[in-house]
């Protein structure tokens, strides 16, 4: 394996894992909005270096999937919550397709 293969894979391996650690936190911190910042301080427990922007993305990209609905406030701040079928994802209670780094239940 050449190293810009390794650097895709890790570049995709972060980007999955962050979805899943997206999914958990806000299931945890569920019924209440998770706000954009809480979400990257969640990350950057994982990854120091995670980006609002990058959080942002990965939102996008699981609101896309309608595993969560995001919202921006009057002010401009940015928050989201689970849909049902997000909630089930993080759960375990329903298969998860590719693209979530969903580690096995155990």
């Amino acid at each position: 394996m050449n190293e810009q293969t390794l650097i895709v894979q890790a570049a995709r391996a972060r980007r999955e894992f962050i979805r899943w650690v997206l999914l958990l936190a806000a299931n945890i911190n569920r019924p209440t909005h998770s706000t954009l910042r809480f979400l990257q301080q969640v990350v950057q427990g994982e990854y120091p270096d995670a980006t609002e922007m990058e959080v942002r993305r990965e939102l996008d990209y699981l609101e896309s999937r309608d595993l969560v609905k995001i919202f921006t406030d009057p002010i401009g701040q940015v928050s989201a919550d689970l849909t049902r079928y997000g909630i089930d994802i993080a759960e375990y209670t329903v298969p998860v397709e590719p693209g979530i780094a969903r580690p096995p239940k155990v």
